[in-house]
Order: C-alpha cells, then structure tokens, then sequence
C-alpha cells in the first residue's frame, strides 16, 4: 500500500471505525483476495466491538501489500457512501500532490 493510501486511513481511521462493519463482506471478501490470512480474520473476529473490529483491520491493511487499499474499495459493497468518500479523498491528495507523496 503506498504512503498515499497509508495517510488517508489513518485520517479517516475514526470515521471509518462508526460508519463500517467489517464483520461480513468485508472481511470475508478480503480473505477471498488473498489480502487477509485466516489468522487475520480470527483476530479481527475475536475483537469484543464492530469499532475494534474495524480498527484491527485499519491496522493490518497497509501490511498487506499494494492491492490492500483497492480490495478494501471494492469489499465496501455495503457501504457505497464510505466507498465514495474514500475515492474523491484520495483523488484530492492526488491533486494536491500529483507525485503520490503523502503530505503530513
């Protein structure tokens, strides 16, 4: 995953943390994709709360290589607006700097 992708999680980590369950589709379509290992899910599973689920998968995702970020796009089959979102946030940090360096 490159910095890009890296820094728009992380800027919208408590966003994503009320609007997404991962618990489902997402997980398990990321599994499907060869993005998460059956340990992954376990311990994404094993998490008490939908918010720590979904933080426990912001923490592996950029560990996962270069599809991670375009993986978790398209598991957000139920949650187009978050998918949405997602998409014209990272075309803007691709306006503002268009040599795909993360700004901080």
């Amino acid at each position: 995953m490159d910095a890009r992708d890296k820094q728009l999680l992380r800027s919208l980590r408590l966003e994503l943390c009320t609007e997404v369950l991962v618990d489902g589709v997402v997980i398990q379509y990321l599994y499907q994709e060869g993005i998460l290992t059956d340990s992954h899910v376990q311990e994404i599973k094993s998490q008490t709360t939908s918010q720590r689920k979904t933080m426990m998968l912001l923490d592996i995702l950029p560990t996962r290589g270069p599809k991670a970020f375009d993986a978790f796009l398209d598991s957000l089959q139920e949650f187009p607006w978050v998918k949405d979102k997602l998409m014209v946030k990272r075309k803007e940090m691709t306006v503002q700097d268009p040599a795909g360096k993360a700004r901080i």
